[in-house]
């Protein structure tokens, strides 16, 4: 069953079922002592850096978000907030498939990844995490045209065409960084998994809609700076979130570019820092950027091409008929004339027929459980189009219900049987049904014969949309295909569990400014079983160092964690972070 709790947010309540499939409950209690010291570490460097560096006000966009500095977020609590400002935001297992990311952004909620990074991961994380989703995207939707943008390139991207392949990409980043996240990954599967992505982002062939598509977003939602060349600031999540590539990023080595449409040619990998960055002026140039791919995509291009893309993708996809009529299936076969117009289109399997996003009454995908076909064009001879036939102009052209009629297309094609009935939409004729029908080439080739049954013939001169998915899916039941490698989630032994019960102490220290003599015993306990821990350490010494308590064990533990940053290049920048945030405290707190 799946799960679903729509948080009183209106922008939740309107996901549609194919949505909801990928959510799966936060488990607040889930979240260990070790993990809220986790985000607090984060977040208190990421307010001290970013305040001066983020493209935001730091603690505002945090607060509109229902954000805090002290603890993982709740759910609950930043849908309470994000719907003041029109959205919503729920939990779901790591990466989920990009059309999916899309669709979520055009109904205006966020997602985010229920788990946090691991402690050995303080800094940066391949996998999703709730830093990065909560942290890094949900504090800066207060601002209009970023939300406005965010919420259009969701629109965009919901109707983008995406090929097999670009799943299999997909699934194999989502298990390379499920693996790397993992502190003892196997290396023959860490290597394994390596080699998939290689071999799949080699093997893509000519990047599809949405591959270019993701380009752009990583470019700008998770990636992206603003401001001038000289001087950017950060918008982007994935920076956001990422207190070692946040500071990096500035650096010289990583090339600044203006954003343009060139952005699509830059690929990127998302297990590593990035080596060139986008800069935009403003957001709305976010948007102009976006709205020329647009112009070039499937849904707004139509015609023999976008039917040609959709067969390439062979995944469900629609077309839409100049007279509004939606064709939903597995597009396999299409006629063209000389100069490339398109004069059939067919489908296999499974089928449906809507309009306006609506399933038609009696046209879903079991009744046209074998596939679709139908002309395209204009009748030979016609003064008007077929589908702005008015009720006189049908019994001229002998369109009369329970009557033999006869369609010649300029194509060649020739439609003979007895009308039993004709459906409009918005006075447009959409669909005309036939029975003892007979649909022939002038070659006689034979394209529907009347031992098949009725035949139902689409109206319209031309493909107008072509898009990914099924005009209405919940009607359709479209089940996005869901990646089948799970997300790791360690079984804590108990001496990992006595580490989480040290950190718990610490934290009601610091909260409720008491019992500070168990600070003593807990430094004893890290030196004698947890020799490794440097975070406990530092969390042990602010407070020491805040209410200038026991000022010779104070300094024993600084001494110790010099010693640490010296021996272990690894945790050099970590610590003498922590000794920046002791000396300089983040005061302004959320709360």
């Amino acid at each position: 069953m799946v799960f679903f709790n729509d948080f009183d947010n209106p922008q939740v309540k309107k996901l549609p079922n194919h949505l909801k499939q990928f959510i799966v409950e936060q488990n607040y209690d889930h979240y260990t002592p070790v993990d809220h010291a986790v985000w607090r570490y984060v977040m208190r460097q990421n307010y001290s850096y970013l305040k001066n560096i983020a493209y935001y006000p730091y603690i505002p966009g945090l607060e509109a978000a229902g954000l805090t500095i002290e603890k993982i977020p709740d759910l609950q609590e930043m849908n309470n907030a994000l719907k003041k400002i029109g959205w919503g935001a729920v939990t779901v297992d790591g990466f989920i498939p990009p059309s999916a990311f899309m669709e979520y952004q055009s109904y205006r909620v966020l997602v985010i990844a229920a788990d946090i990074r691991q402690l050995h991961h303080i800094e940066y994380t391949p996998a999703p995490d709730i830093i990065h989703e909560s942290a890094g995207h949900a504090p800066i939707i207060a601002d209009k045209d970023y939300h406005e943008y965010l919420s259009y390139f969701g629109s965009i991207g919901a109707k983008a065409m995406f090929s097999s392949k670009d799943f299999e990409l997909y699934d194999a980043i989502r298990e390379l960084s499920i693996l790397k996240e993992m502190h003892d990954a196997d290396p023959g599967l860490l290597r394994k998994a390596e080699k998939r992505v290689d071999f799949c982002q080699k093997n893509l062939g000519d990047p599809s809609e949405m591959a270019l598509l993701s380009r752009l977003h990583w470019w700008t939602v998770e990636y992206g700076l603003i401001g001038t060349l000289e001087n950017p600031k950060i918008y982007g999540a994935g920076l956001l979130s990422s207190i070692g590539e946040s500071t990096s990023c500035m650096d010289p080595a990583v090339i600044k570019h203006w954003y343009t449409p060139d952005a699509i040619n830059y690929p990127f990998d998302i297990t590593k820092p990035q080596p060139q960055l986008f800069v935009t002026p403003d957001f709305q140039n976010l948007i102009f950027v976006l709205e020329q791919f647009a112009d070039t995509m499937a849904f707004r291009r139509g015609g023999s091409e976008s039917v040609l893309k959709a067969i390439d993708s062979r995944n469900i996809c629609t077309a839409v008929y100049s007279s509004g009529l939606q064709v939903s299936g597995t597009f396999t076969d299409v006629g063209m004339g000389p100069n490339d117009e398109l004069q059939f289109i067919k489908t296999t399997g499974p089928s449906a027929l809507s309009h306006d996003g609506k399933q038609l009454q009696g046209h879903d995908k079991h009744y046209h459980k074998d596939g679709f076909s139908s002309p395209v064009g204009r009748l030979q001879n016609p003064g008007k189009a077929l589908e702005d036939f008015s009720d006189t102009d049908l019994h001229d052209k002998g369109l009369v219900i329970d009557e033999i009629a006869i369609l010649n297309f300029e194509s060649g094609l020739i439609v003979t049987g007895r009308v039993k009935s004709v459906q409009r939409k918005n006075d447009k004729v959409i669909l005309i049904t036939f029975s003892d029908c007979t649909v022939t080439d002038d070659q006689g080739n034979f394209y529907f014969k009347p031992s098949w049954g009725e035949y139902d013939m689409a109206v319209g001169e031309n493909i107008v949309s072509v898009y990914c998915g099924a005009a209405d899916k919940d009607s359709f039941e479209e089940i996005a295909t869901v990646s089948q490698t799970p997300t790791h989630h360690p079984e804590h032994d108990i001496k990992t569990k006595q580490y989480h019960r040290l950190f718990q102490k610490v934290r009601y220290c610091r909260e409720n400014q008491t019992s500070y003599e168990s600070l003593l015993k807990v430094w004893k306990e890290i030196q004698t079983d947890f020799p490794e821990d440097w975070l406990c350490s530092t969390e042990i010494l602010e407070i020491m160092n805040q209410d200038l308590l026991y000022k010779e064990t104070a300094k024993e533990i600084r001494i110790c964690l010099e010693m640490k940053a010296s021996a272990e290049p690894s945790l050099t920048k970590l610590i003498k972070d922590g000794f920046y945030l002791i000396n300089n405290p983040v005061n302004q707190l959320v709360n």
